[in-house]
């Protein structure tokens, strides 16, 4: 088996699924118990968060911890809406963000926000221009990607932020989901950055467990009230071997991220440079700086993406149609028809995504698999 979904999720790393399983037997009291069991806990939730926030360095209280990649995103936009609602209703994101974050935006429309959708160029990018221009005295929030989940496009956060110096008080949130670890950390925690989202399971942490980065002395309301957990910002008891699992594969991601991120790029460059040699092939995502080391985004022309997908699983080869929250609906990707891709070749659309795990060896293998693939769908097709 080959698995080059990456972007859907990752394997449990095997020392994060070790940590998981001894803190799941061995630390099994409420972290807000007043008992010992529940001191240990508490503990280690604690060391937990330290430990992330001195790899993110940040401030410890800067860390609070989520379900998932979508609450974060979630919380993020509705706690600003509703801690300041007072002070404007109107907020920014972009045409090619996660359906976490766009519909997120849609229901809050519904309840009498004004929502900004900034377009993109061909390659699913921003204009910082066209941000300046959206901005108003009552915005609240600037909601943009740091890595497109679609085709890997690197949004110019640096640049966004230097625009928002001139507005302190508008909220910036970063989606940094796709981004940990694949070298824009610099950018997407950058100083006028306020809150960034991250998902466990797209880095070799257990699945239902993320944080979010929310800076000191900004301030969102609870999505979930109850016991108070989390600074009495997002109730619930905590998820204490989820937890250090994540923080153990937060560790071992950054540990050696550069050497991660040159391996994906070289495996990413391998398959970019043989199916870019075939006439039917579009790529959407590219090899240069401004795009993700692991996503390459591509179609062959007149083949639904469903049918590659199937076609390569049936060889034993994973992929995806652009993004697994929307792959079974069918849908042309969101991103590729902001970018005024046509519908048609967009449905077309698959992703590959790597990891570190990922070898050169696969990458022949997937190369050896397409070559034998696209002859036969050109065969049908010619029919």
């Amino acid at each position: 088996m080959i698995y080059f979904d990456n972007s859907a999720t990752t394997k449990i790393a095997p020392e994060v699924l070790d940590t998981y399983n001894k803190v799941s037997e061995q630390v099994w009291g409420n972290p807000s118990s007043l008992n010992n069991l529940g001191e240990v806990a508490h503990n280690l939730l604690e060391q937990s968060r330290q430990q992330i926030a001195s790899l993110l360095n940040v401030l410890e209280d800067e860390i609070l911890f989520t379900g998932s990649g979508t609450e974060g995103d979630n919380w993020v936009i509705k706690g600003t809406a509703m801690a300041k609602m007072s002070h404007g209703k109107h907020l920014i994101t972009t045409t090619v963000e996660h359906p976490a974050v766009m519909n997120t935006m849609a229901q809050l429309e519904q309840l009498g926000f004004e929502v900004t959708y900034l377009p993109v160029d061909d390659e699913g990018r921003i204009n910082v221009e066209d941000l300046k221009a959206a901005l108003r005295s009552d915005t609240i929030l600037v909601s943009v990607m740091a890595v497109n989940n679609e085709i890997g496009t690197v949004q110019p956060l640096v640049e966004i932020g230097n625009v928002l110096k001139d507005y302190p008080t508008v909220h910036f949130h970063v989606d940094a989901v796709q981004a940990i670890g694949k070298g824009v950390q610099e950018a997407f925690m950058s100083d006028r950055v306020d809150f960034v989202t991250f998902s466990g399971h797209k880095f070799h942490a257990p699945r239902g467990v993320g944080f979010i980065y929310s800076k000191r002395g900004r301030h969102i309301e609870p999505l979930l009230t109850g016991g108070g957990q989390e600074h009495n910002l997002r109730s619930g008891t905590e998820n204490v071997p989820a937890i250090a699992g994540m923080s153990k594969a937060l560790r071992l991601l950054l540990e050696n991220e550069t050497e991660m991120v040159t391996k994906q790029k070289t495996v990413k460059e391998v398959v970019f440079n043989h199916i870019s040699e075939f006439g039917k092939i579009t790529t959407f995502s590219k090899m240069q700086t401004n795009f993700a080391p692991h996503i390459l985004c591509f179609a062959i022309e007149g083949v639904r993406g469903e049918s590659i997908v199937h076609a390569f699983e049936s060889e034993g080869i994973y992929i995806s149609t652009t993004s697994a929250c929307s792959s079974k609906k069918n849908q042309a990707s969101g991103t590729l028809l902001a970018m005024n891709v046509p519908e048609a070749l967009a449905k077309s659309a698959v992703r590959i995504s790597f990891d570190e795990n990922n070898t050169l060896e696969e990458a022949k293998e997937f190369n050896r698999v397409f070559d034998i693939l696209y002859h036969k769908f050109e065969k049908i097709n010619s029919k």
